[in-house]
């Protein structure tokens, strides 16, 4: 529209004093309508150079934006991944930058995620004024030069190769270019105009009502709240009427799964992945779920048992050396998997002083070795809420002289088909499926007065209120997400815990697989995404101009990150390796689940009217013997089977509370399907150990 506006231009610095426009304001008013722009309209001009902007001559001097000649419209999807880049940047969460990165379509040939958010953050730094421009660019130059000595290093290559290495796989977005291209002239003209903006501040508002706005429509407008899957059973049909009506301000992100006699009848989804992050939750989008892991590490455990790697009864420095030390020579296997050991207190000041510890695996297997018990072996039962992981894992390892992660694969992963969906300790390039976690402090605040059962070690309880609200901002980071913590680090999906305790159910036999009507179907993912080796990159600039296009076609398939296998080529793997009559355990049925409950020729590995067996907490019926078994996680995700009723159950939740979601859940499945339903899960029944999630309810 041509229509004539006196104003004033930004490079007349004398009619600026002279109408007295404030300048910092001015620029801040043009940085706030490009954030609407970009950020609420999907539609913005990406030319903010200083001729194309006016100062109107009446206060308060509004900027008169000019010439909508190079403009820009985006996708909603686009949007949101550049929301996400920007406050990933804001809060330094690497884990949401990856994900930004892949949600925009950029696919990167090496994982070096503290410069990508270095490089990122450049971006949305704050401006500086022209008499400082000199001083900026020394030090973003050696930023640049700290970064290619980083990148050198990790893919090995002379000074000559890493000033021609392309981290980026494919073209950078286009869409990112002309958003960055914005910020770039934006900061150009704070520094015109010789003012300091803070773009992080600004911004931010715009950015979060993007991710945000999707949220807020809740399940009763957003007909996409439950994923579009094909409904299994009338059970689920029910369960997910019972969702909607439970609602957004509940529940976040969820995801349930469950077998009957061997048959997934429910695999729901709900939801979305993150309280800034709209994506739905997918059957494939994995949660973190903190002591459920602790069942997987059992198992694991278990498996070598069978695999007659190891022996309940052994005592643990016969298998590991150097754990025989203070006080630690009687204690045998079954009182590690059996909250017994006297260590539950292990580490806890180590991981005090410094949470991140958690994350060096080495370290912290050195550290349990040394570690003194507080109570002879087996006098005691006490949940060990961290150790338990790292002191089976060292047994893990030290028992098969392999690595965790391997002996995870072989024993679970691959039997299973569940690739790319239970993991540990989560490899690079899984960063778009992960949920991110939040919490309910209206829940949280409840805590006030919770009376903990006996097995519960006080340390546990001191200031758990402030410990619930910081733990998301911890286990959200990539460091932690990627570490070892075998007692609470596990990333996973519903349907690939589900399918595992139904597997327990039956014994180890492994169950048909999974429902091919399912999308993505369940492991149909490369477990270990491939990021190229520096050989690979090497040969690949010394090959000749003439390779085919199929030899090129082959290298990319080999170099680059694959999340996913075609459909196709999914259907038949799925069949081949989830075929019927395949066995985790080579142990009789009744033999090895006596030996997960602790019961039959194992009831004298565990503490009398414990609440574990081994390495499994058991679920039943307050005054009857227990019919069931599984692990409950800090914040509501749980997996549990009941053997005798053919039934196996997994919820993950991405929101953590004090577990009213996954119980009333969990009480509704059974009570459809006439399964009995564990005390852990009633109303009133006494609850387990995992904190928010376990403690007993205020006493009244």
């Amino acid at each position: 529209i041509l229509e004539y506006m006196d104003g004033i231009r930004l490079h007349d610095n004398d009619s600026l004093e002279e109408y007295g426009v404030d300048k910092k304001r001015l620029v801040e008013e043009i940085t706030r309508a490009y954030a609407h722009q970009i950020y609420i309209d999907g539609f913005f001009n990406g030319d903010p150079h200083p001729g194309n902007f006016l100062v109107s001559k009446e206060p308060p001097h509004k900027p008169i934006l000019l010439d909508f000649g190079l403009t820009k419209r985006i996708s909603q999807s686009m949007k949101q991944a550049l929301a996400k880049m920007f406050l990933s940047c804001a809060e330094g969460d690497q884990v949401a930058l990856l994900s930004a990165f892949a949600e925009m379509g950029l696919k990167l040939r090496v994982d070096m995620p503290q410069q990508s958010m270095e490089i990122a953050s450049i971006f949305f730094r704050q401006s500086t004024t022209a008499t400082e421009a000199k001083e900026n660019i020394k030090a973003l130059n050696e930023q640049r030069e700290r970064n290619a000595k980083a990148l050198q290093e990790k893919m090995k290559l002379n000074k000559k190769e890493v000033k021609h290495f392309n981290p980026v796989v494919d073209a950078f977005p286009g869409d990112a270019i002309i958003f960055m291209r914005v910020l770039n002239l934006l900061r150009g003209l704070s520094a015109s105009l010789n003012v300091r903006i803070v773009y992080l501040d600004i911004m931010r508002p715009f950015a979060e009502s993007t991710l945000l706005g999707s949220l807020t429509r809740g399940p009763s407008t957003n007909s996409e709240w439950i994923y579009d899957s094909p409904v299994n059973s009338e059970v689920e049909s029910k369960l997910r009427s019972l969702l909607l009506e439970m609602g957004s301000d509940k529940i976040l992100g969820l995801q349930v799964c469950a077998y009957k006699d061997g048959k997934v009848i429910i695999d729901t989804a709900a939801g979305t992945l993150g309280k800034y992050d709209p994506r739905p939750v997918q059957p494939d989008s994995l949660f973190p779920v903190f002591s459920v892991t602790k069942g997987i590490t059992a198992g694991m455990v278990h498996w070598l048992v069978d695999q007659g790697k190891l022996k309940y009864e052994e005592t643990v420095a016969d298998i590991w050396p150097k754990f025989g030390t203070n006080k630690k020579e009687l204690i045998k296997v079954h009182h590690l998997l059996n909250h017994t050991s006297g260590l539950h207190n292990a580490l806890g000041d180590v991981v005090k002083t410094d949470p991140m510890s958690v994350c060096d695996w080495e370290e912290m297997l050195d550290q349990i070795a040394k570690s003194t018990p507080e109570t002879e072996p087996g006098s005691s039962q006490i949940y060990h809420y961290l150790s338990f992981g790292w002191l089976c894992g060292g047994l893990i390892e030290h028992a098969s002289g392999r690595k965790f992660q391997e002996i995870l694969e072989e024993a679970i992963v691959h039997p299973l088909h569940i690739e790319g969906e239970l993991y540990v300790g989560i490899p690079p390039g899984v960063e778009s499926r992960l949920a991110t976690l939040t919490v309910d402090m209206e829940e949280i605040q409840k805590l006030q007065g919770i009376k903990p059962g006996p097995d519960v070690p006080p340390e546990l309880l001191s200031g758990i209120a402030q410990m619930a609200a910081g733990v998301p901002a911890m286990f959200n980071t990539l460091n932690v997400r990627r570490a070892i913590i075998p007692a609470a680090n596990g990333h996973l999906s519903a349907r690939a815990l589900a399918r595992y305790y139904a597997a327990l159910a039956a014994g180890g036999a492994i169950p048909p697989p999974h429902s091919s009507n399912a999308k993505p179907l369940l492991g149909s993912h490369v477990h270990t995404p491939a990021f190229p080796t520096a050989a690979t990159s090497k040969k690949k600039k010394k090959g000749s101009a003439k390779k085919s296009s199929g030899s090129s076609s082959s290298m990319e398939k080999v170099e680059y990150a694959q999340l996913r296998t075609s459909d196709a080529d999914s259907e038949v793997s799925v069949a081949a390796s989830g075929s019927t009559g395949g066995r985790l355990f080579s142990n009789s049925d009744s033999g090895i689940m006596d030996a997960f409950m602790g019961v039959g020729e194992y009831s004298g590995m565990i503490h009398p009217n414990g609440k574990f067996g081994l390495g499994f907490r058991r679920y039943g019926r307050s005054g009857a013997p227990p019919t069931g078994f599984g692990h409950s996680g800090m914040g509501g995700s749980n997996g549990f089977c009941d053997p005798e009723h053919g039934f196996a159950i997994a919820v993950t939740v991405n929101k953590m509370a004090l577990g009213s979601v996954t119980r009333r859940v969990v009480r509704f499945v059974c009570e459809e399907l006439g399964v009995p339903v564990p005390d852990e899960f009633s109303v009133s029944g006494e609850k387990g150990p995992d904190m928010v999630l376990n403690l007993a309810p205020p006493a009244e």
